[in-house]
């Protein structure tokens, strides 16, 4: 199997937890962010932690390894084992909380993390408004901000991703067709 295939058929859900690239929020309200995983770690600990960089990353709230929410300071996380997904609810949100999130799994070894920027915006602008609306539409309980940004992400990857490889191989194949047609022509 030529390597470009390889990679095509590897690219979706390469990453073992998946979330969005980026979630907005308005100050005093909620961000709600969904993290999908793959099914072998159900039960395994789910966390979420704040900061820029994994090896400083500190831990906001961690699940016990079942489906029982856990509510820390202002953030609450719940694991949906039947579905893969794991849930994280910050309430009460202020400007300062705007940085660099990651939702993990724990195991044995290095943990596995996605990162996740989280944005708390003013309230009163012109983008709070709008935010506001798109946090309001909810799809299988993910904040509509959250599912816009993971949809638009999964898009690009397709567009720029998979569709050139694809087109590639398409070529390379026609161009051996035309090779080998041409070789039995002479």
């Amino acid at each position: 199997m030529p390597l470009p295939l390889v990679l095509l058929l590897s690219l979706p859900g390469c990453l073992s937890i998946q979330g969005p690239e980026s979630v907005r929020g308005l100050e005093g309200g909620s961000v709600t962010v969904r993290c999908d995983y793959k099914p072998r770690w159900a039960t395994y600990r789910k966390w979420w932690c704040r900061g820029a960089y994994w090896e400083l990353c500190r831990t906001l709230v961690q699940t016990t390894g079942s489906q029982v929410e856990v509510k820390g300071d202002r953030v609450s996380i719940g694991d949906n084992q039947s579905h893969h997904f794991l849930t994280v609810t910050m309430e009460k949100v202020r400007q300062d909380d705007t940085d660099t999130y990651w939702c993990g799994i724990s195991k044995s070894g290095p943990d596995l993390g996605a990162p996740i920027r989280v944005t708390i915006e003013p309230e009163g602008t012109l983008l709070t408004t709008l935010a506001s609306m798109l946090s309001r539409r909810t799809t299988n309980g993910r904040a509509g901000v959250s599912s816009v940004s993971y949809s638009r992400n999964r898009y690009i990857l397709l567009v720029f991703v998979k569709v050139p490889i694809l087109l590639i191989l398409v070529g390379v194949v026609l161009w051996l067709k035309g090779l080998s047609n041409d070789s039995l022509s002479t």
